[in-house]
């Protein structure tokens, strides 16, 4: 059994440790907190062991049952998940390091942190064994899954690619949703340099324009292949791979709101869809590809997340055994 502990326990934090607890190979150790929130209680609630990881004033006059501090937790772990805000995480490598445990940072940290990214389609391989990783951002997590397939099955010229993002995490009331479409400053934005950390040498930019929503990310997608391929050919494609749900616009699924009401309806816990959900009406000239996807933020990292754990553990080497033992334990690619 691979002993987990997760630090932080926010939006990614509270799924990658319900996700581990439904591993046959892995064992939650618990998670870390800072203060006695309504998470520490739901946590509390599931029966999770939780760790303190601020000082003790954050739990003072509180209820729950604290097991110990962040660096009891970390004694009793193989691997450590850092869910921490960002920014944070890094500040924690030195934790991490002077134990001598694995350890695995979300997206929002820089790629320099661990001098590798991760995604288990397309470099799964390379993670086995390793020290650290760090999973990649939502948005760079659904370009690379849509975008590995294509590139392995046609070869691709090139890249453009509209992000339009969520304003904020649907908990996160003082971050938005804003009145307004903001257009990233940055032109190209990060996510095309992003999404080369792991598909190195891909030819791809991207823009980002923060939207009004809390629901997901929505994907505009402008590729050029390296050989002619047709609509069926490039969703046949795609439809090897479990993490990516194909869905149409015949089906009066018309916005991604429709896209998460079809996960709640089919009893995905908090209504999480961690398959990239791609519009089916894809337009195909020659080599020319044009296609929507969306990307649910809360939750499409987590499986990425498992799979980073087995990864670093050397438990299983090969990437696609891995990448079956999560899906058929979230039940992903069955809806």
């Amino acid at each position: 059994m691979i002993k987990v502990g997760v630090n932080g326990y926010g939006v990614i934090g509270k799924r990658v440790a319900d996700a581990v607890m439904l591993q046959d190979d892995m064992e939650l150790v618990g998670i870390a907190k800072r203060d006695a929130d309504y998470k520490a209680i739901v946590a509390a609630k599931h029966g999770i062991s939780i760790f303190n990881s601020g000082d003790e004033k954050g739990f003072r006059g509180s209820d729950i049952e604290v097991a110990g501090t962040l660096d009891d937790m970390l004694s009793q772990v193989d691997v450590v998940v850092d869910c921490t805000p960002e920014g944070v995480g890094a500040s924690n490598k030195q934790l991490y390091d002077k134990r001598g445990i694995k350890a695995i940072w979300e997206g929002g940290e820089e790629h320099e942190l661990t001098g590798m990214s991760f995604n288990a389609y397309a470099n799964y391989d390379k993670a086995v064994g390793a020290e650290r990783v760090r999973v990649v951002s939502c948005n760079t997590t659904g370009l690379i899954r849509t975008l590995y397939p294509l590139q392995q099955a046609f070869g691709i010229e090139s890249v453009n690619a509209v992000l339009v993002r969520r304003a904020a995490d649907p908990p996160e009331t003082k971050k938005g949703p804003i009145n307004a479409l903001e257009p990233d400053a940055g032109i190209p934005s990060h996510h095309g340099p992003d999404v080369k950390t792991v598909m190195s040498g891909l030819n791809i930019e991207t823009v980002a324009i923060k939207a009004p929503t809390t629901i997901m990310h929505l994907h505009y997608v402008d590729a050029v292949l390296r050989r002619q391929a047709s609509a069926d050919e490039i969703l046949a494609a795609w439809k090897k791979y479990r993490r990516i749900k194909l869905f149409s616009f015949n089906d009066d699924v018309k916005s991604t709101a429709q896209i998460q009401d079809f996960a709640r309806d089919m009893g995905r816990n908090r209504g999480d869809l961690y398959e990239i959900a791609v519009w089916q009406e894809i337009r195909v000239d020659g080599r020319h590809l044009r296609y929507f996807q969306a990307v649910h933020q809360e939750s499409d990292v987590v499986p990425e997340n498992i799979d980073a754990i087995r990864a670093l553990s050397g438990t299983e080497p090969n990437g696609q055994k891995s990448i079956d033992k999560t899906d058929k334990s979230m039940g992903i690619g069955t809806l």
